[in-house]
């Protein structure tokens, strides 16, 4: 069935996106997750990829087009089918006559409708699957944290189906098609794969069992049916089917779950998988451990499935490892141990699931301070050239048609300047602590306190920005992040962070270092101080900067010469603009 692929909306505000190349040309052929074109905002270059497989049958507009978004861009389908309806300025380049040969083929769909889920596959199927979008290249999988619509519901192009979220930022998708929510392949909490099918959308009578991408997995959650014969032997809560395994024996088990299991020594050969194609999924992991079926970290490597866990909270340790094989009912009183800590119904407290982004801030926090030598360095600097200079570009930031700068503009603009003759700074410690990678521009992420936690969006290429456009972008990248709404790609890449808690009042303070960068700057509140001018005691605003550098990266004079150039420039802005 031929598909028609609309220009996505990026952000509230965008209503028309440029493309800026095809990547695939009328006649080309089509896989799920190719790059169709490349579009661009005033803002920012995206990619849109393929979310159905085919041919490409004709494009709507071409390279330097200004496109509405939410408008039919090009069509993929099978070769010959008529595209004339999709057509966004009325034009007809309707296919060849044979078009109508495949219409009777719909027909034998409508009883098969009822039975949809469980049937085979019949004719192929005229409605249209809508896939996990991948929200940046490092991301792999996405939570779908809800629903907005169910099973039965008409929906229209741009209706909000679902909202998903990686680590760093949450999501709307939005229908691309006009039709009936045929099928839900996954709840909410699920963690999917990106790229793979998550809901169908179609006419009433649609098949659609060939999208269901759990489909492919159901003869493997059979094959435990014919063991049932042995269940007395490993009848206990910890035991589960076996995971689906490739061919070099590999355990398919997405990236959260793999890290959930490490950090609870649970051993992934005994966790049975429920994502798409037999996948170990987060909530697999959980669901496990809440079962009382993990081991202990000794027991990990040698545990073979079937074994019964006589350790605390069911656990499987080294002694049921060398305890003999007709000792298994030894474990059934143990089952109940993992309600001991469940909370009493008139407790006096509240156990809330930490976040996603929680998790991920307390392991990179935790990884920056126990593999780095990090030590802090504070020095202060005279800001009242830097305050009378902001003051002056306020009262004329309409005549000269200039942003809103602030204190930290102006430091992030300094940095930028200062720390390119400070390689050692503007570095990451990469390869297990064995290279330094130095880098050419200041790539400087900026730290903002976001609703879900802190991220640190990234300001590229800061030494080749004036102070208006370093102003302009931080502003639209702590929006995005705060908003939930940013790139994830947007997220990474820095060289340096400077971060900011002066507007708090704090007067100094310890900044971690953001890995694997080498250093990170933290900016503290205004403070009157007095100093001794010619024989005057004169008072003045004074600002103080904590560097924190990983002494690994460099010693702690280079370190000093930084931030001692670093305030030099700060005191003199107006002359470090001229350079």
């Amino acid at each position: 069935m031929a598909t028609p692929i609309i220009m996505p909306r990026q952000g509230q505000s965008v209503e028309s996106c440029i493309i800026s190349n095809w990547a695939k040309k009328v006649g080309d052929k089509v896989a799920i997750g190719d790059t169709l074109f490349t579009y661009e905002t005033d803002k920012a270059t995206f990619d849109e990829e393929a979310k159905v497989e085919g041919t490409m049958l004709v494009h709507f507009f071409d390279e330097g087009d200004d496109v509405p978004c939410l408008t039919n861009v090009c069509v993929i389908g099978n070769e010959g089918e008529d595209v004339s309806s999709f057509s966004p300025n009325g034009a007809a380049p309707a296919a060849p006559a044979p078009t109508p040969a495949p219409a009777p083929a719909p027909a034998p769909a409508a009883p098969v409708a009822p039975v949809a889920p469980a049937a085979p596959a019949g004719p192929k199927s005229n409605a249209n699957p809508v896939i996990m979008p991948r929200q940046g290249q490092s991301v792999e999988s996405c939570i779908i944290s809800k629903w907005n619509v169910k099973v039965g519901d008409q929906v229209k192009v741009g209706d909000n189906l679902f909202t998903y979220e990686t680590d760093k930022a949450t999501f709307d998708e939005e229908s691309k098609f006009d039709g009936t929510v045929l099928a839900i392949f996954f709840s909410e909490g699920d963690d999917v794969p990106c790229l793979t099918n998550v809901c169908v959308i179609g006419e009433a009578g649609d098949t659609y069992a060939e999208f269901d991408p759990n489909a492919a997995s159901a003869p493997v959650a059979e094959t435990p049916a014919p063991a049932a014969v042995s269940a007395p032997v490993v009848e206990t809560t910890q035991v589960a089917a076996a995971p689906v395994v490739n061919n070099e024996g590999r355990i398919f088990i997405s990236p959260r779950a793999k890290n959930c299991a490490e950090r609870a020594g649970v051993n992934p050969a005994f966790v049975a998988g429920t994502g798409p194609y037999g996948r170990i999924i987060e909530k697999d992991v959980k669901d496990f451990i809440a079962a009382g079926g993990n081991t202990t970290y000794a027991a990990s490597a040698q545990a073979q499935a079937g074994m019964n866990g006589t350790g605390f909270a069911g656990k499987i340790s080294v002694a049921d490892i060398n305890a003999p094989v007709s000792a298994p009912a030894a474990s059934a009183p143990v089952a109940a141990a993992p309600t001991a800590d469940a909370p009493k119904a008139d407790a006096d407290f509240e156990d809330v699931k930490i976040p996603n982004i929680r998790k991920v801030i307390s392991k990179s926090m935790h990884a920056s301070l126990s593999t780095m030598a990090q030590l802090t360095l504070n020095a202060s600097f005279d800001a009242t050239n830097i305050l009378a200079f902001r003051k002056q570009l306020k009262e004329n930031k309409d005549k000269l048609g200039l942003n809103n700068i602030t204190i930290n503009d102006i430091i992030i603009y300094a940095v930028s300047r200062t720390i390119l003759a400070h390689k050692d700074l503007n570095a990451n410690f990469i390869n297990d602590g064995t290279t330094m990678r130095y880098f050419k521009n200041a790539h400087i992420g900026v730290a903002v306190d976001t609703p879900r936690g802190l991220m640190v969006p990234t300001l590229m290429n800061a030494n080749l920005k004036s102070l208006n456009d370093i102003s302009a972008e931080a502003k639209k990248l702590a929006t995005d992040a705060q908003a939930g709404t940013i790139n994830p790609d947007l997220l990474k890449g820095g060289t340096f962070t400077i971060t900011n808690l002066g507007t708090m009042g704090i007067e100094s303070f310890t900044p971690v270092i953001n890995p694997p960068q080498t250093g990170i700057l933290g900016v503290n509140t205004l403070e009157t101080r007095v100093k001794n001018v010619n024989g005057e005691m004169k008072m003045y605003q004074a600002m103080t900067l904590s560097l924190t550098f990983d002494h690994r990266a460099l010693d702690g004079a280079p370190a000093a010469r930084f931030l001692q150039e670093l305030c030099k420039n700060l005191e003199n802005f107006t002359m470090l603009l001229i350079k």
